[in-house]
C-alpha cells in the first residue's frame, strides 16, 4: 500500500514576495521564448533558447532584473516549453493523443 500526504505551505509577506517575483520572471522567460519560436521558420534549440532568453536577456537594461532569481526555474521552463512543443507536433502526426489539426 502507497502512502499519500497532503501539504499546504503558509508563506509569510515576504515569501510571497519573493514567489510572486520567481513566477513572474518565469512567466516572462516562458512568453519571450514562445515569442522567439514563433518569429523564427525553424524550431531553435533549447540551448539557443536560454542563451537567447535568459543570459543574454539579463545583459540588457530592459531584463537585467531576472538576475535576482534562480536560474534553475528560468531555465526550466525553456525545457518544459520543448516538452510542449514535442506534445503539440506528435499529437498533431497522430503519435500522442491531442488536437488534431
Amino acid at each position: 500500500m502507497k502512502a499519500r500526504y497532503r501539504y499546504r505551505i503558509y508563506p509569510d509577506d515576504q515569501q510571497r514576495q519573493a514567489l510572486a517575483r520567481l513566477f513572474g520572471c518565469v512567466r516572462v522567460v516562458w512568453n519571450d521564448a514562445l515569442a522567439l519560436c514563433k518569429q523564427s521558420e525553424k524550431l531553435p534549440k533549447l540551448g539557443d533558447l536560454q542563451k537567447i532568453c535568459i543570459t543574454q536577456a539579463k545583459k540588457t537594461a530592459l531584463r537585467e532584473w531576472l538576475g535576482e532569481v534562480s536560474n534553475i526555474p528560468l531555465q526550466q521552463s525553456i525545457a518544459d516549453l520543448g516538452v510542449a512543443f514535442q506534445n503539440f507536433f506528435a499529437s498533431g502526426k497522430g503519435k500522442r493523443k491531442g488536437v488534431s489539426p
